[in-house]
């Protein structure tokens, strides 16, 4: 945990700096593959700074992510098994050490893939579920690359640009209700997207 709360303070140290947005682009990226900060804590800050380029900052981070979807997406696909179908030492690595990733999540998600599949990346991308335990396992599972980027690109540019968008519009104000409510609005959006979905399905 000490690690996770420096790692959070340095992210912020670079709201205050001129290469904030180029940070925030690494960020993103890194976040959809490995890195445990997700982009909104430096996205919220610089937004808050130059509220004129909220939309900006916003296209920086969705831009980001999908690079980042696809790296993870490429561990996933040639780096997580060995030729005998078992975990590679890559693999083993992230199981030990990045936060998110476990054998019993891992083993749960090809489940959801195979019922759900362009609702179970969104879900990921738009919500606080950890993103790039999804992008890694699409790619060792071999979903479908161009369902999975299409789900990438639409739930983390509608996050980020609703991020900016309420920062745009309300400033500091909306910082609180950002921090205190918007993963558990993102959540009850996602489960009302789903069970519409369901529903269409159990009607049909």
């Amino acid at each position: 945990m000490k690690l996770i709360k420096k790692l959070y303070e340095w992210v912020l140290s670079w709201a205050d700096k001129p290469s904030g947005p180029t940070a925030l682009g690494i960020m993103s990226t890194a976040e959809a593959s490995f890195f445990p900060i997700p982009p909104d804590v430096l996205l919220i800050p610089l937004a808050l700074g130059k509220r004129e380029k909220s939309y900006q900052f916003a296209l920086i981070c969705s831009i980001g992510s999908i690079i980042g979807a696809i790296i993870g997406y490429g561990i996933g696909y040639w780096a997580w098994w060995t030729s005998a179908g078992n975990f590679s030492g890559f693999a083993q690595f992230f199981f030990d050490h990045i936060p998110g990733f476990s054998y019993d999540g891992f083993s749960r998600i090809k489940s959801l893939y195979e019922e759900y599949n362009f609702l179970i990346v969104f879900t990921a991308g738009f919500t606080p579920i950890p993103f790039k335990l999804f992008t890694v396992s699409a790619g060792a599972f071999e979903i479908n690359f161009g369902l999975f980027i299409l789900a990438s690109i639409v739930s983390r540019s509608a996050r980020f640009f609703l991020v900016a968008g309420l920062i745009k519009k309300y400033g500091e104000p909306i910082r609180e209700f950002i921090d205190n409510y918007f993963n558990l609005i993102a959540l009850a959006f996602t489960v009302l997207l789903i069970g519409g979905f369901l529903l269409i399905k159990f009607i049909v």
